[in-house]
């Protein structure tokens, strides 16, 4: 008979640990998708607002900005999920940013890192329920600093920036962003080293025209490689697009490539209304002839007006940040991000910090690969949904005009 109960509650038990494996599995696809939703809009209004070369981390500013939005109420909060596209569940979402974070810092076979963080005032009453939050399913630490002493302050932040994102991003902020008016300062920052899987030859760069515009064309130091890789036809973009993986496959950069030298604005605003994976579904393994350029871009975005325009105006104005603190009329006077990409002969490297500051299928052939005019990238990170379904986040994404 124990034998008997005995196996019943080793069954029991199973089951338990299936269930708590499923919420975590839709915890994480609702977040995915909360993600993905989020990030075409938001790269087409910083567009707008930032002409030329670009990179931006959807992901760094939306995980900011939720962190926030866990700490508002009312309108402000209804303001929050509209633009985040945030699961009505609390607890799914909050849950879902634990698992996304904690796997996004355990890639394999390349550098990946997230890391959060909360500078609160000393004087500011931080609720422990929204602490707790924030440790638990941001895994963000909180530190006091005295933002009186703006200089110190600008300093310990920065230097923090610093740290993690392998000393790319400096001076994320300067000391007249903060004063003794600053009650918080949320910041994301995400690193990411990868080495191509099939690297480039440096013996094969060589200088190469680059179309600027119709007509401009410059020398450029343009890297060659043939092999296998995921090539497809867009003509819904009137455009092409090419998939480089990194070692070991869960990431890769996707290069979006106008067909005609003047259509990247063209394609860029088509793609706020285009999947990610159904783009990647109109590719087939070929054998392709790939010319890349070597760039190097950095980005110092401002973006209060980019999120006023996608909806986010209460939060700045007449916010509502009850769940932060009690007795403090809180808002948000700045949203800012400062990015940096390289791509080269070994792989790509990337670093991105944002900071949010509170006062108060074809026939087998061998296809050429030219990119020799503006273009679009994502680097982004291949997730399993736990059904077999993939589902692909960008991390970062870009436009290259003039390399």
């Amino acid at each position: 008979m124990r034998i008997l109960i005995r196996s019943f509650w080793l069954v029991a038990l199973a089951l338990i640990t299936m269930s708590e494996a499923e919420k975590n599995i839709e915890a994480l696809r609702s977040v995915l998708e909360s993600a993905n939703q989020f990030s075409s809009p938001f790269f087409q209004t910083v567009v707008k607002h930032n002409p030329g070369n670009l990179i931006t981390s959807p992901l760094s500013v939306g995980v900011v900005l939720a962190m926030a939005a866990y700490g508002a109420r009312g309108n402000t909060k209804a303001q929050f999920r509209n633009v985040l596209h945030l699961p009505t569940s609390e607890s799914l979402a909050t849950s879902g940013y634990q698992s996304l974070i904690d796997n996004l810092n355990n890639v394999k076979d390349n550098k990946l890192a997230v890391a959060n963080k909360i500078f609160v005032a000393a004087s500011l009453n931080l609720k422990p329920s929204y602490k707790n939050l924030t440790e638990v399913y941001f895994r963000s630490a909180s530190q006091l600093v005295n933002f009186a002493q703006n200089k110190e302050a600008a300093n310990i932040i920065n230097s923090w920036v610093e740290q993690n994102t392998n000393n790319f991003i400096k001076e994320l902020i300067s000391a007249e962003t903060v004063n003794s008016m600053t009650r918080l300062v949320l910041v994301n920052a995400i690193y990411f080293k990868g080495q191509w899987k099939d690297k480039f030859d440096p013996k094969s760069t060589s200088d190469m025209p680059f179309h600027t515009s119709k007509s401009e064309v410059k020398n450029v130091s343009t890297m060659y490689i043939q092999g296998k890789y995921k090539y497809g036809e867009l003509p819904d973009l009137n455009a092409k697009f090419v998939v480089m993986p990194y070692k070991g496959d869960e990431l890769s950069m996707i290069i979006i490539l106008p067909n005609e030298i003047d259509g990247l604005p063209d394609v860029e605003k088509k793609l706020q209304n285009t999947n990610l994976t159904n783009i990647l579904s109109q590719g087939y393994e070929e054998e392709v002839e790939l010319w890349l350029p070597k760039f190097k871009v950095e980005s110092m975005l401002k973006l209060n007006d980019v999120l006023k325009e996608m909806g986010l105006t209460d939060a700045f104005s007449n916010a509502d940040f009850s769940e932060i603190a009690d007795g403090e009329n809180l808002y948000i006077s700045d949203v800012i991000q400062k990015a940096y990409i390289e791509v080269n002969e070994e792989g790509s490297e990337a670093a991105a910090a944002s900071g949010l500051f509170m006062m108060e299928k074809m026939a087998h052939t061998t296809w050429e690969f030219k990119i020799n005019r503006p273009f679009f990238y994502y680097i982004i990170k291949t997730m399993n949904d736990g059904e077999e379904n993939n589902i692909n986040l960008p991390l970062f994404c870009g436009s290259v005009n003039e390399p």
